[in-house]
């Protein structure tokens, strides 16, 4: 290293006006990516099911296994989990999303499309990252299931004890 700092003053003059600070300055800039047809893809995850979405501007149409969203996620709550990233990202209605899904149950496959449809928003149009990354849609959700475990009846439920 080159020289010893010794007081709030130089440490802040080293940071401010030292070699590095053309590249700390310096943000990543994205570029869109898109296929031939002017789609992006990315896959979401969630619990046990994988989601392969492709979003493409259109009037907002979402269809899920080559059904509309509204009769595969019949609950009104698994709807509007599919709606938070648009809304989040402000372009309700802007994109067409044409997903695959398989595994796990309806509320996990829910995540895992809304997960995949803000990964392909962000790789769409990368000026939306930092408003989805903000609201945590661009992080996998790493919970799942516990295992059982040997000597009980489910992961942490124990057998009934008696002691007489």
């Amino acid at each position: 290293m080159a020289e010893e700092v010794k007081s709030l003053d130089e440490l802040n003059a080293v940071v401010e006006g030292g070699a590095d600070a053309p590249a700390a300055e310096e943000t990543i800039s994205r570029d869109p990516v898109r296929d031939n047809l002017g789609r992006s893809y990315a896959t979401g995850k969630r619990k046990d099911a994988v989601a392969r979405v492709w979003i493409k501007p259109g009037s907002g149409k979402v269809t899920v296994n080559g059904r509309e969203m509204n009769k595969y996620f019949a609950r009104p709550v698994l709807q509007m989990i599919l709606a938070q990233p648009f809304t989040v990202a402000g372009v309700e209605g802007e994109f067409d999303v044409y997903a695959t899904v398989s595994g796990g149950g309806l509320s996990g496959q829910a995540g895992a499309v809304k997960h995949g449809i803000s990964k392909a928003l962000q790789l769409y149009e990368p000026s939306l990252r930092p408003a989805l990354k903000a609201a945590g849609f661009l992080t996998r959700d790493s919970r799942v299931v516990e295992r059982k475990k040997y000597g009980r009846r489910k992961a942490r439920r124990s057998f009934q004890f008696s002691k007489r």
